[in-house]
Formats: structure tokens, sequence, C-alpha cells
């Protein structure tokens, strides 16, 4: 599986030995894309408009890239270079890339803003953005088409989303990020986390050879993330939560999940 199943940048397969050597190049290209582009909007002290820009000239080189080889003098030539061989080579579809970037954005001016998620649909929504693409990226690396797959392929990775921000609640509200919906409580959308894993859980079965492994690796993983993060909120839901932490029985007790999924 995955170094971790749920990190920065998010449930991302990093090409890990399950991948097939083949598709290593692209599945690298597609998570260095990603994992720039939340570095621009997440890291380092740079003020929100100047995060914003830099994103949108990242836009542009990707357009550029669309079309043609990027410019030499791009502050990321070498990125784009690869991305631009993975998309000509798998014919990838480019609206999940701009879609990442839409969510990243609205992530800066979010915080910026100090807003919150009025309604659950709201951070679904944001879900479709930020973490559906990857899924439906990787699905297409696969060969696998079909409206039930994307759709189990959705409900995964916004499942994954979700888990990712209740695990971090506690650092996200530091760093004045909010992402529990004003008209949900913090158990209910662990709850609905959960019921969102289970719709899409059947794709494990509908995706091919060794990526069907590590996506039994993925769900598992981050329904065991998620039972920690409810097991602490049981405890003491008036508190900070720590972050759960995956031991070695974690992980053995996840591979057997797998292997009985």
């Amino acid at each position: 599986m995955p170094q971790n199943t749920i990190d920065h940048y998010e449930n991302f397969p990093v090409a890990s030995w399950l991948c097939p050597a083949r598709l290593r190049p692209a599945v690298m290209a597609i998570y260095h894309f990603a994992r720039t582009a939340d570095d621009l909007a997440d890291e380092g002290d740079a003020p929100a408009s100047q995060r914003l820009e830099d994103l949108s000239e990242y836009r542009a080189d990707l357009a550029m890239c669309m079309v043609g080889r990027p410019s030499p003098q791009s502050r990321w030539s070498a990125l784009f270079a690869g991305l631009h061989e993975a998309l000509q080579a798998y014919t990838l579809p480019t609206q999940p890339l701009f879609d990442l970037l839409e969510a990243f954005e609205q992530d800066i001016v979010y915080t910026d803003k100090g807003e919150k998620y009025r309604t659950r649909a709201e951070l679904l929504d944001y879900c479709r953005r930020s973490a559906n693409p990857v899924g439906r990226l990787m699905l297409h690396l696969y060969g696998v088409h079909d409206a039930q797959s994307l759709e189990q392929s959705d409900a995964i990775c916004s499942a994954l989303q979700l888990i990712n921000f209740w695990q971090d609640r506690t650092r996200d509200l530091a760093l004045g990020r909010d992402y529990l919906p004003r008209d949900s409580s913090f158990g209910q959308e662990l709850q609905f986390a959960r019921t969102l894993m289970a719709q899409g859980a059947p794709l494990v079965h509908r995706v091919p050879g060794r990526a069907g492994w590590e996506l039994r690796a993925m769900v598992q993983g981050g329904l065991c993330i998620l039972g920690k993060v409810d097991v602490l909120y049981a405890k003491n839901a008036s508190s900070p939560l720590p972050r759960p932490v995956i031991t070695k029985w974690d992980m053995g007790g996840i591979a057997w999940k797998c292997l009985w999924m």
C-alpha cells in the first residue's frame, strides 16, 4: 500500500510496488502536478494574493501543456514536460486537472476569509474537485471508464478526503480552517464518511490486477483511521482530538481485511 494511506498529498497511490511499471511515469507525473499545486496553495508564509497568483501562473502552464510542450522558461518546465508525455500517451482527461486547481484556489479563499461550509452538499462539491479527480485519472490509466465505476471511485475519494479532514480537525482549526458543515455535527459526519466508503467499496472488484489490491488497502486504511477517530470522539467529544496513529497491529488488520473483501 502507499507509504501512508492518508497523507500529503492526500490519498494518492504514489507509484507503489503494486503499480505496474508501465504506468508509474504517468502516475508520478499526475502526483507531482497535484503535490506542487497543493504546496503552492498551502506551504510557506506567502499571502493569499501571492498564492492565487502562483496558481494562476500554474494554470496557464497547464493550458500550454495541453497543446504542446511548456516553455523552458516555465518555473515548472520539467514537471509539465512529464505531464505532457502522460497526457499524450494515455489521452488523459484534462478537466480533472483543472478541477484540482479550482479546489486549491477555493481553499485559499475560504481560509483567508475564515469562511465555513454551510451544508454537507457544499463540502461534497469541494471534494468533487479536490479528491475525486485523482480517482478518475487513476481509473482512466487502468482502462476503467463505466459510469458505475466512476461513481464508486468518487464515493471512495470523497470519503478519504472527509476522513483526512476529521483526523486533522484539531490542526486545521489551529490554521483557521473548519470543514465541518454548519448544518451538521462531527458525529454525523463521521458516520456519513463510513456510509460513503461503503457505497464505493465494491469498486475494488471492478479494478483489475494489483490496482484492485491497492484500492483495497486505501479503503481499509481509511476505515481504520475513521474507527480510531470515532473512538477518540466517543471518549471525549468536547476536547481537541489528537491525530490517530496507525500501528503495526493496525497494518496487519488492514492486510487481513483486504484479503477478505
